[in-house]
């Protein structure tokens, strides 16, 4: 759809929401709360995420996304995908969360929980997962050893990262969660956008 967009943008801005998240956690504007439990996907309480997570806001950071890279690449086609992706993610959350996604700051929230459904949260992302990958490969080709191990490496990493989030439990502080979603956040991103400088479009 969009060939001359890195995989490192296609990465970044459907994640845009959970890139910012953790920042405005360090920085006290955003609230989250640890609550154990055996279900993997219900171990974190959303108390308050309205400036990354709200839908009128994803709206606007996905705008705010589009406008840059339109300036840094000149790709509009490009840009108006980018600006799609951030605001997505409000979308796909609302599937998966329980009534914790606001509309705007200070709305009443609202989601579908999925996430109460183990088996069914894995069936959808590993499907959804499997299909960008799908997708990905069919579009591109590796220009060397790099673009073909190199993706493959990323792709493991994200799929070990996943079943390991089954297992591993919730986080064990608050700053291992910022810290870690930083770190993790931007590293998928950056791998991302190195794989892809080794890979080109099937014409």
């Amino acid at each position: 759809m969009t060939p001359r967009t890195s995989l490192g943008t296609l990465f970044a801005a459907p994640t845009l929401a959970d890139l910012l998240w953790p920042v405005f956690l360090l920085t006290g504007w955003e609230r989250v709360s640890i609550v154990p439990g055996p279900n993997p996907f219900l171990t974190l309480s959303f108390d308050a995420f309205p400036i990354s997570h709200s839908l009128l806001t994803l709206v606007g950071w996905g705008i705010l996304f589009a406008l840059l890279y339109r300036l840094r690449t000149g790709y509009a086609r490009g840009a108006i995908v980018v600006a799609l992706l951030v605001a997505s993610h409000w979308v796909l959350d609302f599937v998966t969360h329980a009534p914790d996604m606001p509309l705007y700051p200070g709305s009443p929230r609202v989601g579908l929980g999925l996430w109460n459904s183990v088996a069914g949260t894995v069936i959808v992302e590993g499907l959804m997962f499997a299909a960008g990958t799908w997708i990905y490969l069919r579009e591109t080709r590796a220009r060397d050893t790099a673009g073909r191990y190199g993706l493959a490496a990323l792709l493991a990493l994200l799929v070990g990262s996943y079943v390991g989030s089954l297992f591993t439990g919730p986080p064990p502080t608050l700053r291992a969660l910022e810290i870690g979603g930083i770190v993790f956040g931007w590293l998928f991103v950056l791998l991302a956008a190195w794989a892809d400088r080794h890979r080109e479009a099937v014409a």
